[in-house]
């Protein structure tokens, strides 16, 4: 397991600073990284929490898991929501991410009989947040479904105290209607939003408008980054519109947190080594 002694080291050899970790000016807006790019043994929650240092060190506020890396601890949580709580970090969400054929097919989300155990257990751990991707439907009668599973599973989580959030997936014109629809028609009550932003500027969406018509029901942004021909980088170093994005959360005055998910194609976990320069990026654009 890495330690913080250790973190620190790996960091200063990056050219960075553990001293980075002021938070932003804009306080009403938190940091938060979502674990995708630390190697974590769901077997091992020891490198769960290794990660965790390491995003403490490096100046995050909060993250947000998979539901895999904690699903382990759900038998007896008492003790691991210790060991999270003792790091400082806001545990912002647990995701339900899955393979598209195992959504359940009427509503096109994470079936109830998975997500309700996660959001449980989540809740034991000290989430905040139950989250959810799902895949896309093809009919106007499917995207009725999947808005009728969205308020079912909003109003499930609200009964034992979490929100939920629905996280867009996909890149393509389709995905971003299909966006402005699920706003327009799951109820505000029972559903937020953890936007993707990376996914829906490759979709071909203005994120910077879709955010200050949407802003009220989005609760998190996630950022990622692509070169010019679509492969994903470190934030900052691709064509996302940081700068602006970063911008135009401030002029809404916008509370909420944002996340840096830092994934690759090759599926490598490389953690700090992504992880850091993408967190300069985002202190530096949402400082200026």
């Amino acid at each position: 397991m890495a330690t913080l002694a250790a973190s620190g080291a790996a960091i200063e050899a990056m050219g960075l600073s553990p001293a980075i970790a002021s938070k932003p000016k804009a306080s009403k807006i938190k940091f938060g990284v979502q674990l995708n790019a630390f190697p974590i043994d769901p077997k091992r929650f020891d490198t769960f929490l290794a990660a965790l240092g390491q995003v403490k060190q490096l100046g995050y506020q909060g993250f947000e898991s998979g539901f895999a890396n904690i699903q382990e601890q759900f038998t007896s949580p008492a003790e691991a929501r210790k060991k999270i709580e003792d790091t400082g970090l806001t545990f912002f969400g647990v995701h339900i991410f899955l393979a598209t054929p195992r959504y359940d097919p009427k509503t096109f989300i994470a079936p109830a009989a998975l997500y309700e155990p996660i959001a449980q257990g989540g809740k034991s751990l000290g989430a905040k947040h139950l989250i959810l991707s799902g895949a896309p439907p093809s009919t106007p009668e499917e995207l009725q479904q999947k808005i009728n599973g969205l308020n079912a599973a909003g109003r499930y989580a609200r009964g034992i105290g979490l929100n939920l959030a629905y996280h867009n997936e996909y890149e393509s014109a389709t995905s971003a209607e299909e966006l402005e629809e699920l706003y327009s028609r799951t109820d505000s009550k029972l559903v937020s939003f953890l936007l993707d932003a990376g996914h829906a500027y490759r979709s071909g969406m203005n994120v910077q408008n879709f955010i200050r018509a949407h802003s009220k029901r989005i609760v998190g942004i996630h950022l990622r980054d692509y070169k010019a021909d679509g492969h994903l980088v470190s934030l900052g170093q691709g064509t996302f519109p940081l700068q602006a994005v970063a911008d135009t959360l401030k002029q809404i005055d916008w509370i909420g947190w944002v996340e840096n998910e830092e994934e690759r194609e090759d599926h490598s976990h490389t953690g700090l080594e992504v992880i850091a320069p993408a967190y300069k990026a985002m202190k530096e654009a949402f400082a200026s």
